[in-house]
């Protein structure tokens, strides 16, 4: 063969080398890319999930709020149902808020402080008191010599 043949064989085996190598880096680098890119669409996603279940609760909440407002004034009414019908049988009118119920366990004592905890000086002397250990003498401690 002549040089010339295997200087252009040389180049053109060089130049698929090359175009190989090239296209295998822009596949590994790509592969990066697409998860990249397939994560970010599994996000928004998600966050148009968390919209829609953040949306639907709140919907919920409205709606229990609607509910309990409306069983508020239900209780309400029947209340006063009852009322007029107490005064037109001649009995006693029932309390206008609420229902009291009768029972008959006696009432609370007052509310009494707890005694203080074991472990804590109660001022009578002794190991736990506060002044444990103090010198009554007005002298101030000297600090030890060595």
């Amino acid at each position: 063969m002549d040089d010339s043949n295997i200087n252009w064989i040389l180049a053109i085996a060089c130049l698929l080398a090359g175009i190989g190598i090239g296209a295998a880096g822009h596949h590994w680098l790509n592969a990066g890319a697409s998860n990249l890119q397939r994560l970010r669409r599994r996000l928004a996603e998600r966050d148009r999930e968390l919209a829609a279940l953040r949306e639907g609760l709140d919907d919920h909440f409205r709606e229990v709020g609607r509910l309990l407002e409306s069983l508020r004034r239900d209780g309400e009414a029947l209340a006063e149902r009852l009322d007029w019908d107490a005064r037109d049988l001649g009995g006693k009118p029932g309390p206008t808020r609420g229902i009291e119920i009768e029972t008959d366990a006696p009432a609370e004592a007052p509310h009494k402080e707890p005694p203080a905890p074991r472990d804590y000086a109660d001022g009578k002397g002794g190991t736990l008191s506060e002044d444990f250990g103090l010198r009554q003498s007005g002298e101030a401690p000297q600090p030890p010599r060595y």
